[in-house]
């Protein structure tokens, strides 16, 4: 992957971002995860590009549709910019491998931990992805960050408590481990200060 200028923090969405209520299709049923709107401003405000990635098997399952995942997509954008925060860019897999018909059941390279919607981001804006940082709830979202050279840090919102145990079973370290987004912001930024500071 090429090395680019800017610092991006990837987000998954689900259980990260919004409470995990499983195969979240209905944009009324989309809550916020407490503070993770003001986590996501601070980020705007400290120069990071914020972009979400998202696996939607659900699409595959047959559960909803892409339009579905539209819809959800743009009622977190529009709350979270009802609350000063912005989101810079979505890339979502509605794919999974054992499911779906021809157009959908697929072993492919979007799926998270896979790395080709942070590939297409990289492209799209020009990231250091070594810069930067992967945030989620899943094992999935770990290794994506390890696999894409970026900085992955742990969630214990959604399912992040059972795949704690998943991560520590197969030895896989973390940038950081966080109770929630609030406190893997705060890391993050911190983490910045300190490297300008010293001039990296």
């Amino acid at each position: 992957m090429k090395g680019g200028k800017k610092r991006a923090v990837f987000l998954d969405r689900d259980g990260t971002i919004n409470v995990e209520v499983g195969y979240l299709s209905d944009p009324d049923d989309l809550e916020l995860i407490p503070g993770a709107a003001r986590a996501i401003a601070r980020l705007n405000d400290a120069g990071f590009l914020v972009l979400v990635v998202t696996n939607q098997s659900g699409v595959a399952r047959g559960y909803f549709t892409e339009e579905d995942v539209h819809a959800v997509n743009r009622r977190m954008t529009e709350v979270l910019e009802s609350h000063g925060a912005r989101i810079d860019g979505i890339y979502y897999c509605p794919h999974h491998p054992e499911f779906g018909g021809e157009t959908y059941r697929k072993d492919c390279e979007c799926r998270k931990p896979n790395t080709a919607m942070v590939k297409q981001a990289m492209d799209d804006f020009d990231i250091d992805i070594s810069r930067s940082y992967i945030v989620g709830d899943h094992l999935g979202d770990v290794l994506l960050g390890v696999n894409a050279g970026a900085r992955p840090i742990h969630v214990l919102t959604g399912h992040g408590d059972h795949e704690r145990e998943k991560l520590k079973d197969r030895g896989i370290d973390t940038a950081y481990l966080a109770d929630d987004l609030t406190e893997a912001v705060e890391y993050i930024i911190t983490r910045s200060m300190e490297e300008q500071e010293h001039g990296d």
